[in-house]
């Protein structure tokens, strides 16, 4: 059994209610941005489980199945299957505000002459999901667990967050953020785990958990988590492009954020179990390194030139004897757009991961040089995102960070140079794929990069 996907329990009759809606979902699925099986068109929806929420407004669990290669893809690429959360409200007639919101009217069943829509937009639904939340309760399989430590006042009025992500955010009355997980795997979500651990160990730098629901059918998995909102911050990606604008130095920030991710990363190592070195673990990151390569380049024809001078820098890493540090828990998808600075304070997080990695995978420990790279990445992308390009600004900008790091953590990742580098390029190829399926427009950036790297043989 996969462990990517919720697998339908056996005996559960729900097609009165999902054969009408099917042929709805299909079409509209595949046009949401959160909607992992891009260029894969919808074979087949089964309906995982369904919860009245209240009346008019369901609950959904539903399994995807595309066949066929993505728009991207090689020939052969397997029949792939994923889970989706959804939040459908049923009316008679929509009124103006939630047209956009509409997935369908449907023909058949026991909602037939009904229209649905995509509740996450409704005010009064999301009102009402933030109630079930302020209280441990549950609803069905639905588990509703919440700090009590922590008051959530009633009434904070709901705001969609409008921003191009992998998951549907809810701000309620600037208090507090919801974030809701679209693609569903089985098993504890690190964004809740992760912020839970640290907040027992103290660690102020990332917001910890209010509230959060789960479902226990038809298998274990996190649903969204409600945190504190951080009124008047703003996001590392603004801040950097805003100094790129305006031509102001950003060294102190990136000198700051790299002292609050070594901070991070210390409270982890106390949070979570380490691994210690191993004699191969070099050996074996580069393997999947290398296959995370191949996989690329038979999906984007661009980086297939580049693809030796790329493999240097993984074969560099297998040479060396051993792993230098212990391999710890991290935050696995760090960079600009998932830090918020409010004042001078830095603070990190969506702690999720890739969304497209299994969650075992996002839960194993890693060499925290994996984060220093991302980050060092993003400093890339940010310089390379106006004209003309300043590749000073960006090494500038490394090198504070490793210093920031280096101040906090009594240790340096720059004097891992082959890890470092190896874990930088790994990085690109998947900011390479990412652009190609999702942002063609923004494949020239990771491209450039991937020349630079390559070009380091």
């Amino acid at each position: 059994m996969p462990d990517t996907a919720l697998q339908r329990p056996s005996g559960l009759d729900t097609a009165p209610l999902l054969t009408p809606l099917a042929e709805l979902l299909r079409a509209w699925l595949p046009r949401q941005r959160w909607f992992a099986g891009k260029g894969r068109p919808v074979t087949d929806v089964t309906l995982l489980s369904t919860t009245e929420l209240y009346p008019g407004c369901l609950h959904l669990l539903v399994r995807t199945e595309h066949l066929g290669p993505p728009s991207h893809g090689s020939a052969d690429s397997p029949a792939a299957e994923d889970c989706y959360q959804l939040l459908l409200g049923v009316r008679e007639v929509l009124p103006p505000r939630l047209a956009p919101a509409a997935i369908g009217r449907v023909k058949t069943g026991p909602l037939a002459g009904l229209t649905v829509y995509d509740a996450f937009h409704d005010p009064k639904a999301t009102g009402l999901l933030l109630e079930r939340l302020r209280r441990s309760g549950t609803a069905g399989p639905l588990l509703f667990e919440a700090d009590p430590a922590v008051t959530v006042p009633s009434g904070l009025a709901p705001r969609l967050l409008d921003a191009e992500q992998s998951n549907t955010s809810l701000i309620y009355g600037d208090a507090f953020i919801l974030k809701v997980f679209r693609r569903v795997q089985p098993g504890i979500n690190p964004d809740l785990e992760v912020p839970r651990a640290l907040a027992r160990q103290g660690c102020d730098r990332v917001p910890a958990p209010a509230a959060w629901f789960r479902t226990t059918q038809p298998q274990e998995a996190t649903l969204g988590v409600l945190q504190p909102y951080l009124r008047g911050a703003t996001d590392g990606w603004a801040l950097a492009l805003e100094s790129l604008r305006s031509r102001q130095d950003f060294t102190g920030e990136a000198f700051e954020l790299g002292r609050a991710t070594a901070e991070v990363h210390l409270a982890l190592a106390t949070a979570f179990p380490v691994d210690a070195p191993s004699p191969d673990r070099n050996r074996r990151l580069a393997e999947a390194m290398h296959e995370r390569l191949d996989a690329a380049a038979r999906s984007v024809p661009e980086l297939r030139p580049h693809a030796p001078g790329l493999r240097s820098a993984f074969d560099a890493l297998a040479a060396l004897d051993a792993a230098v540090r212990p391999a710890q828990r991290i935050h696995g998808d760090l960079h600009l757009g998932q830090v918020l600075r409010a004042g001078r304070r830095w603070s990190v997080i969506d702690f999720e991961g890739e969304p497209a990695r299994p969650i075992s995978e996002r839960r194993r420990v890693q060499s925290p040089v994996r984060d220093v790279a991302g980050m060092l990445r993003s400093f890339d992308y940010a310089a390379r995102s106006r004209q003309p390009w300043r590749p000073e600004w960006a090494e500038r900008c490394r090198e504070a960070f490793c210093a920031g790091y280096a101040d906090a953590a009594a240790w340096d990742p720059r004097e891992e140079p082959e890890l470092l580098r190896a874990y930088e390029t790994d990085r690109a190829v998947y900011e390479v794929l990412y652009e190609a399926r999702h942002r063609p427009d923004w494949l020239p950036v990771p491209m450039a990069a991937v020349g630079r790297l390559a070009d380091r043989s």
